[in-house]
């Protein structure tokens, strides 16, 4: 078959692209196959043409060709018939094949096809040469009669060895269920008089058999039995024979003659013998017998005999190679088929579904291991991929747990690396640490957010109690830190500025009870022991000294009024008055403790500010709301007159009110431009602190205590102006406090 010319380019192979040179080969390649199925063909009908030709030629039919020529015949036949069978393997093969296994596919038929044609080639030729010489001794006179003597003697001998066989095996049976009713098989010698009882009647293969309740056999004891020997069909066909009463079955094979004797039958126990020692002579005698009555047959069909004797070789061998290449199509596709399925499903898997099984081969075969193994690893992906999943999902349910809970918590939390920088901050952490509740500490450096905190990691402690300085307040905080992962940090702190300040508070409390109560006992014995004096002993003082009587026993008087007045603020402060909360106008009562110091001191300038309060309704006590306000005002107008003597001269003071809403709150904000706050400004709303000479201390803390039965808080700080700025911050519906002391 001739091929499609082939276009040219005027390139040189080396300015040739690849894929041409490639497309090239390949036509090469096919038309060097195409040519060798044209040549097989040719050479097919010509020595087919050879072949009927020297064996239909003019002669006597009986004429022998010789040995020679009737072999080259034979091989010039099959050499081109299985040349072309194997080509058509391999088009098959390629109109087979596919996809990325298609090379492997087509090399797997072709190997087969080559593996099988040659073998049986040289099998095929090796045959006809052997029956062409052995013809010439079939037809002559002498093997006539050396078949004949020759099948006569096989058939003689070969009976009376099947009665050798049949006599020994009974006898050796008897013997052995005599032993074996002494002797147990498990016995050490048992072996031995086993063999023993074998050799010394010419016995080449022999079994105990024990019968099972189905009716097959067990191997109890085997001697000299091969592996290829199937001692166990024969003795269940037999059984037959000796269930209908034989007293031992003996049968003959060309292999070798088997015999089997019941040894004990009740219990199912049987002796299997073989004899193989000369099994040539027992395959003679059924050769023998049908050779005379064929031999005269064949003599006068020789040339025909040679004929049918090439074609069997050649359609046998055409067969053979034929069944091999459909075996190996069968193998390839077999093979190769589950490859491709492999190969896909992998790209599959690649792409991420791991779920994917492969329903084919799962044998014991390697195909099969590949595929178990291909599942086991899917399934161990999906499964691995599954828990990933899961402990993805768990971490982020724990985290978001973890991140709820330490943003639900009071105490503040920070995490930090091992170079300080900061990794987590929850927002009690901000709120504490940052100025305005800033977030963007994240991955900054500890110390710029709190030196304290920093110097605490370096120096290996675990608890303490540091100051912390945010914006204008000075925080008092409780930390732990504790070691982390990756040398860093977890810091916990707890504000408890408020909680010092409460037992402060309480203690001074204390403190002032006993104080009133110590200092209150003699006030009125004194007060009324000098008014007695100045009533009695007054006449009796002379002119020049009543004036100086009167003036003294007066500063008695007047001084137990201050101590008693000072008591009564003790008293105040350690035992305020349950508060009594009423409905009231929060402006309205703003207005009138900054309208009673307006009066007071007209030469400072008050203004109230409620542009920014929309609901002015309170629910508080009212007199100690309005308590609370006097005092803050009285030391605002303190510090501006304190103010106004540092300035010598004239000194315009402002105090300034306002009002706004804060949710749930009335935030009220008084600023002066005083002296402003003193240094120890933490210690403030302390008992007894106090920054003037006449001051007793107790005014800011028993506004901090109002404050905080109300619901609120208050803060200080400083001004531009230099003065000072008093938050206060009322909640507008407090729960009722249980207070007194």
């Amino acid at each position: 078959m001739a091929s499609p010319p082939l276009p040219t380019t005027g390139l040189t192979p080396r300015q040739s692209p690849r894929w041409w040179r490639r497309t090239l080969i390949a036509a090469r390649r096919a038309n060097i196959f195409l040519w060798l199925e044209g040549i097989a063909v040719v050479a097919l009908l010509a020595a087919v043409a050879a072949t009927w030709s020297a064996f239909s030629r003019s002669g006597e039919t009986d004429d022998l060709l010789p040995t020679m020529q009737v072999s080259v015949l034979l091989m010039a036949t099959l050499v081109p018939a299985m040349a072309l069978l194997v080509l058509i393997g391999r088009r098959l093969a390629l109109r087979r094949a596919a996809g990325s296994t298609a090379r492997l596919h087509v090399r797997l038929v072709f190997f087969f096809s080559m593996v099988a044609a040659l073998p049986t080639l040289l099998v095929a030729g090796f045959a006809a040469f052997l029956f062409g010489t052995g013809v010439d001794f079939w037809f002559s006179d002498q093997s006539r009669g050396l078949m004949e003597n020759a099948n006569a003697l096989a058939q003689n001998y070969y009976d009376a060895n099947q009665r050798n066989v049949e006599q020994n095996s009974v006898i050796m049976a008897t013997d052995m269920r005599e032993t074996l009713a002494r002797v147990p098989i498990t016995d050490p010698d048992f072996p031995d008089f086993y063999a023993y009882q074998a050799q010394g009647r010419e016995i080449s293969e022999s079994a105990i058999l024990q019968r099972m309740p189905d009716s097959t056999f067990r191997t109890a004891v085997a001697y000299n039995l091969p592996k290829d020997t199937d001692h166990l069909q024969f003795s269940r066909k037999a059984l037959t024979r000796l269930d209908s009463g034989e007293s031992a079955v003996v049968v003959g094979s060309p292999e070798r003659i088997e015999a089997l004797v019941p040894i004990d039958a009740q219990s199912g126990v049987y002796l299997y013998s073989a004899r193989t020692t000369e099994e040539t002579m027992f395959n003679s005698w059924s050769r023998a017998q049908s050779i005379v009555t064929a031999y005269e047959r064949l003599t006068g069909s020789a040339r025909t005999l040679q004929l049918r004797f090439n074609i069997a070789l050649v359609l046998v061998s055409l067969l053979l190679v034929g069944l091999a290449i459909w075996f190996a199509l069968r193998f390839a596709d077999r093979q190769v088929e589950p490859l491709t399925a492999l190969v896909g499903a992998a790209r599959k898997v690649g792409q991420g579904n791991f779920a994917l099984r492969l329903d084919g081969r799962t044998g014991a075969d390697e195909i099969g291991l590949l595929n178990r193994a291909f599942n086991r690893m899917t399934a161990q992906l999906e499964k691995q991929t599954q828990a990933l999943v899961s402990a993805n999902r768990q971490i982020d349910d724990r985290r978001a747990f973890t991140e709820a809970v330490l943003e639900s918590v009071t105490a503040g939390v920070v995490s930090v690396d091992a170079e300080a920088c900061v990794t987590l901050m929850n927002s009690s952490a901000q709120a504490l640490l940052t100025p305005d509740g800033d977030a963007s500490m994240i991955g900054r450096s500890l110390d710029v957010l709190s030196p304290e905190l920093t110097r605490m990691i370096a120096e290996g402690k675990e608890r303490a109690i540091i100051s912390h300085a945010k914006g204008t307040e000075l925080l008092t905080l409780a930390v732990k830190i504790a070691p982390g992962t990756g040398g860093g940090h977890v810091i916990t702190f707890e504000d408890i500025t408020r909680q010092l300040l409460d037992q402060r508070q309480a203690a001074w409390s204390d403190v002032a009870r006993r104080i009133a109560h110590e200092i209150k006992n003699p006030l009125t014995p004194i007060q009324l022991a000098t008014e007695r004096l100045k009533r009695r002993y007054r006449t009796q003082v002379g002119d020049e000294d009543r004036d100086l009587f009167d003036e003294l026993t007066s500063t008695i008087v007047r001084q137990v009024g201050d101590l008693r007045k000072m008591v009564d603020e003790f008293s105040s402060f350690a035992r305020l008055p349950k508060p009594v909360f009423r409905h009231e106008d929060a402006l309205d009562l703003v207005r009138q403790a900054v309208f009673l110091q307006e009066v007071a001191h007209s030469g400072i300038a008050f203004s109230v500010a409620s542009s920014e309060l929309i609901d002015r309704e309170v629910r508080c006590d009212r007199h100690q709301f309005g308590q609370a306000m006097t005092n803050v005002l009285k030391n605002a107008v303190e510090a501006v007159e304190a103010r106004a003597a540092e300035a010598k001269g004239a000194y315009a003071g402002e105090i300034a009110v306002a009002m706004r809403d804060a949710g749930e709150a009335i935030v009220i904000t008084i600023e002066d431009n005083g002296i402003g706050l003193p240094a120890d400004r933490e210690r403030i709303t302390e008992p007894y602190m106090t920054t003037r000479e006449k001051g007793t201390g107790l005014g800011l803390a028993i506004v901090n205590k109002i404050v905080d039965e109300h619901g609120g808080d208050m803060s200080f700080a400083s001004t531009p102006s230099g003065g000072t700025r008093v938050t206060l911050r009322f909640a507008r519906n407090p729960e009722p406090v249980e207070g007194g002391a």
